[in-house]
């Protein structure tokens, strides 16, 4: 599987070991975010990362910064992405059961690294449940 990731300065050190992570498992990982601890715009690796889900090149993606909460509303601009900010098991788990959500939203400064890594890989193992979820989720996009 192939994964886009993208982070802010605030998500570098989660990112590294998130990869690693996904690299053991035999997944490709697309690298959009900054390699250092400097402070940077999340929109400049976020845009990226959301780009490259929303045009297929990637299965999912997985954005981080500190709350989560601007990485979350820069990838949602985008029409085919359905970011989920996520800082439980169960809320990682309903977002792909529920919303069929294509990118996993971690907010690095509340949750552990160990918690980190095992959301994604609920998120990559969790499936879509479709039915009524389905038509509830074919009604999110604004466009036309």
């Amino acid at each position: 599987m192939t994964i886009a990731i993208g982070n802010d300065h605030a998500g570098t050190d989660y990112k590294f070991e998130i990869i690693k992570h996904l690299e053991n498992k035999g997944h490709k990982v697309i690298n959009f975010g900054t390699d250092t601890n400097s402070s940077m715009d999340y929109p400049d690796a976020i845009h990226p990362t959301a780009d490259c889900v929303e045009s297929g090149k990637a299965e999912f993606g997985i954005i981080l910064c500190g709350s989560g909460n601007g990485a979350q509303m820069t990838a949602n601009k985008h029409q085919g992405i359905r970011a989920a900010l996520c800082w439980n098991n169960e809320l990682v788990a309903l977002t792909r059961q529920h919303n069929n959500s294509n990118i996993l939203t971690i907010p690095a400064r509340f949750v552990s690294l160990q918690q980190a890594i095992g959301f994604v890989d609920i998120f990559l193992t969790t499936d879509f449940e479709g039915g009524r979820h389905g038509t509830r989720v074919d009604k999110i996009s604004c466009a036309g």
